[in-house]
């Protein structure tokens, strides 16, 4: 079927449900939409958006829901021609295949033909979990989070297979700063695995990473706690550094590049923990911070991965304590180092959250210094640093209202 036809389909779809649901005649449906009767379905099936508001204010749903709808942006419609009919363990090869490589659209096309073949519960959440993996790669979070929740409803799922949906469910929320949801299902994972032992490499990781995505959200609330901050930096530090060493055992075990980089990123964050919990002066923890980048002086000379991330994440974890703890000049020299670090690491290695987190701190920097600072130190901004700035909005809408002063305040070069 052509794609305008099957939107026009679903349009009339959600057209009828809204009648429905309101108890409207086709008369009254047409009126309260603003269309005349014989044309409330454009031939096209695209909608304008008038049309799309006023089906969701009838139906009471939100408009991303009707348009999703509308649109119907499926996860067994992308795939290639040439995976369909492949066995489902092939096309999971070739899923992982491309995890491993960064290529995200041929992991989201195996990902849907599996789809299109699971023929268990298990195989349908594994799919879906792939899918999650190549929105990850996209920095498509909340899309992410989309997958994984339909994942975990599938019924019966294995206990690995659950407790990896979860982690990956933890790990979305914790890119997205829901730190509260991410903390609690991070929760319920370490606790079950508490309870018993090791089946294999899976639940091995598994718990490793959801004790990193839990002392990573206690690392997180420590700005916001004031007073109760030394007590979420104790739980930070024991949580990270049981984290990192679950990490480097696994990578040991089963040498995996992205695991060692999880573990050296472990350990930077337990700098600003040990910061939380006054263990570690917050010059020495800067200092450390900066000192380390002397192994990736220039980032494009390393090859993008997990062990280059890390060190961006280093520098963020640096701009975090010198944020809190650090008056000038020596704030205004470790944060000017570590978010134009932070920010050539996030565009050699094609970081979404850490390109947002560099921004961010990059804007608090400019927002303490005084008031005339962007007349000697103006923030200018090009058409490439505005998609950067507007993808991050798109992907973390917690970044938004930052996005939009950014925007608002710098110097723009170029048309906007």
């Amino acid at each position: 079927m052509q794609a305008h036809v099957a939107r026009r389909e679903r349009l009339s779809r959600f057209v009828d449900l809204a009648r429905a649901y309101r108890g409207w005649s086709r008369q009254e449906l047409a009126s309260r939409l603003g269309r005349d009767l014989s044309k409330i379905i454009p031939g096209s099936g695209n909608p304008k958006l008038d049309l799309v508001v006023a089906l969701a204010e009838a139906l009471e749903w939100d408009v991303g829901d009707v348009v999703q709808g509308v649109w119907d942006a499926r996860w067994d419609d992308g795939a290639e021609a040439s995976m369909l009919g492949l066995p489902y363990g092939e096309l999971d090869a070739r899923a992982l295949a491309a995890h491993r490589a960064g290529d995200w659209e041929s992991m989201r096309s195996a990902a849907s033909a599996m789809l299109m073949s699971a023929g268990t519960p298990e195989d349908r959440a594994r799919a879906l979990n792939r899918f999650a993996g190549a929105y990850e790669g996209l920095g498509r979070f909340g899309r992410s989070v989309e997958c994984l929740r339909a994942a975990l409803s599938a019924s019966p799922l294995s206990p690995a297979m659950g407790a990896m949906l979860r982690v990956n469910l933890a790990g979305a929320h914790y890119a997205l700063w829901n730190v509260v949801e991410a903390r609690a299902t991070a929760h319920e994972v370490v606790e079950r695995f508490s309870h018993r032992v090791h089946a294999g490499r899976a639940e091995r990781i598994g718990h490793a990473l959801a004790l990193m995505h839990r002392g990573q959200c206690a690392r997180r609330l420590l700005s916001e706690l004031g007073g109760e901050a030394r007590a979420a930096a104790s739980e930070a530090c024991d949580d990270l550094a049981r984290a990192a060493d679950l990490l480097e055992d696994a990578h040991m075990r089963y040498p995996d590049a992205a695991l060692d980089g999880a573990a050296r990123t472990c350990r930077g964050a337990l700098l600003e923990a040990r910061v939380g919990t006054r263990e570690l002066a917050p010059e020495e923890a800067v200092d450390a911070i900066v000192a380390s980048l002397a192994e990736v002086e220039d980032p494009e000379s390393h090859a993008p991965g997990a062990w280059l991330e890390s060190h961006g994440w280093w520098c963020v974890y640096g701009c975090n304590v010198a944020l809190d703890h650090l008056d000038e000049p020596v704030f205004g020299r470790a944060m000017a180092i570590l978010t134009n670090k932070a920010i050539d690491i996030a565009e050699r290695t094609d970081s979404w959250p850490l390109r947002e987190r560099a921004l961010t701190l990059e804007h608090a920097r400019r927002e303490r210094d005084a008031p005339d600072a962007d007349a000697d130190d103006p923030w200018i901004v090009d058409e490439e640093d505005i998609r950067t700035i507007a993808g991050a909005m798109g992907r973390f809408p917690s970044f938004r209202e930052t996005g939009w002063r950014i925007l608002a305040s710098a110097r723009v070069v170029g048309e906007l």
